[in-house]
């Protein structure tokens, strides 16, 4: 066994307990695998694997950024003891959760929707407050915006809610549906479109009926989406046991359909919410860690897509401290802790796809990227410019880039126009390939948690998302800020149980044999 790092954590019996008792932690290495471990004085000791690869570990890590301070960004709430003092990176993504209604009733669900007996359902009024605290958080206001739920298409006022996000100036609106009520109607995703949502965030857990009882809609969605002319990003939450096995069939299924699909971020399956309790021999069966899902990828794709292809959030934040330096002001840094995920973009040529680092020497051309930006003094977007255009060619290889890509117009058109808008060529070429594994009381690393990059605006304050969901913050919230299912309905003349899809099952949950 060796130390890789110390750390802080949870004990994840006293949160069943119904308390946040931090303990000290440590990432060890022990047989090339590396693990997250922890004792409690009152519960003894726990372990949790993080990297199936220390290989793969040691690359990532080796990414690791402290971020801007963050003050806007709460950590101690209601009874709960402060984890940390201060928050290290800025918010990415601000997710703004509209209802916790849902017309499913999914066993993994973060919100636990539907059975806590409560409704929580900001009004406009309140949802507008909260866009303009995402919009406001320090140093830099937040300008991408995930709505989400519950299930967002159970309000009715959704369109308002959209146009109001991009009227207060985020320029990203992502939404985050099942896509149930999106297979319903091809009008209804031509309203999403014409109020300018700019990406779907798509349920998508498989290919089959075995993996997703809901594939029929899905693919319905899908077709309904390109009728209306609105991209999507596929979010498969993988579960050992279950859909594990599938990962290469949905990144097929997505280059199948890359007119419309423009990525999938695959979701580990995080033990919050209704999984929060799994004994531990069944969590161990169905924890998932990036290095499992890359192994299911290399196997589908015969070695055309593999871990060296996948690189962390923060290997890309030089790109922003370039358009920084080029635009004079501040840009939201990628600073998420390496931890939090990794990615890559898959060209497709000849039906075949293409990873980006097949063709590009990336890790040259960040370091390179790295000290441009910190070029100074009079005319630099012309010296960086034209260093570009000198340079580019010792980053690629032309033999085995895809047919028409060309790389040297894409960052002249970046770099002289100090836009992340020009390159979007580059994103309307490929597929994004990404992986997002949320903590649990189990998992829970303070050093990771403190640079987390996606954010809830609340009623109660700016909350990073494994705190909201992984440690029940949102519970609380929720709690504070909901009426009972008996008020909402008489408050609304509405039933619950009419926001229940009739088309087919309402849980991912096989019915059990008598």
């Amino acid at each position: 066994m060796r130390i890789l790092e110390k750390t802080e954590s949870v004990c994840p019996v006293c949160y069943q307990e119904g308390k946040i008792h931090k303990i000290e932690a440590q990432i060890i290495e022990k047989d090339g695998k590396v693990y997250i471990t922890k004792k409690c004085d009152k519960h003894g000791s726990f372990s949790d694997i993080f990297f199936n690869d220390i290989t793969l570990y040691t690359k990532w890590m080796k990414y690791l950024v402290t971020g801007p301070r963050v003050p806007d960004v709460k950590t101690k709430l209601f009874d709960y003891p402060e984890l940390y003092p201060e928050h290290y990176s800025q918010s990415l993504l601000t997710n703004l959760l509209v209802t916790n209604r849902c017309n499913l009733r999914c066993s993994y669900c973060f919100m636990n929707a539907g059975i806590s007996g409560l409704v929580y359902e900001p009004t406009l009024d309140q949802l507008k407050e909260l866009m303009i605290q995402g919009r406001s958080e320090r140093p830099k206001g937040s300008t991408a915006i995930q709505i989400t739920g519950g299930e967002p298409t159970v309000r009715e006022d959704l369109i308002d809610i959209i146009k109001m996000a991009k009227e207060l100036g985020f320029t990203h609106v992502q939404l985050n549906t099942n896509g149930i009520k999106l297979a319903e109607s091809v009008d209804y995703c031509k309203e999403i479109k014409n109020a300018k949502v700019n990406t779907i965030y798509l349920s998508f857990d498989g290919v089959t009926k075995k993996t997703n009882v809901w594939i029929d809609q899905s693919k319905q969605a899908i077709e309904n989406l390109r009728k209306a002319g609105l991209h999507a990003v596929l979010v498969p939450v993988l579960i050992g046991g279950k859909n594990l096995h599938e990962t290469g069939r949905i990144i097929q299924f997505a280059i199948d359909n890359m007119d419309i699909i423009r990525g999938v971020n695959f979701q580990p399956i995080s033990f919050s919410g209704r999984a929060k309790k799994l004994e531990d021999e069944k969590r161990n069966q169905q924890r998932v860690d990036y290095v499992q899902m890359m192994e299911v990828i290399e196997k589908e794709f015969d070695g055309q897509i593999s871990r060296d292809d996948f690189y962390p959030v923060p290997f890309v934040n030089p790109i922003s401290k370039l358009i920084e330096m080029l635009k004079g002001e501040n840009q939201v840094e990628f600073t998420a802790h390496p931890g939090c995920g990794g990615a890559t973009y898959l060209f497709v040529d000849n039906g075949k796809p293409i990873p980006v680092t097949r063709f590009i020497d990336v890790e040259r051309l960040l370091d390179y990227i790295n000290k441009e930006s910190k070029i100074k003094g009079p005319l630099k977007k012309i010296r960086v410019g034209s260093s570009f255009l000198r340079r580019i060619d010792e980053f690629i290889d032309d033999t085995k880039a895809p047919y028409g890509f060309n790389l040297k117009k894409l960052l002249k058109d970046a770099t002289l126009g100090g836009s992340y808008d020009s390159l979007r060529g580059f994103h309307h070429k490929s597929i994004f390939v990404g992986s997002m594994w949320f903590q649990d009381p189990f998992n829970l690393n303070i050093e990771r948690l403190k640079r987390c990059v996606i954010h809830y605006s609340t009623l109660e304050g700016i909350i990073p998302f494994c705190l909201y969901n992984g440690l029940g913050y949102g519970d609380k919230i929720r709690e504070k800020h909901s009426i009972s299912i008996k008020e909402w309905e008489t408050k609304t003349g509405k039933k619950m149980k009419d926001d229940l899809w009739k088309g087919g099952p309402i849980s991912d949950i096989a019915p059990r044999k008598k």
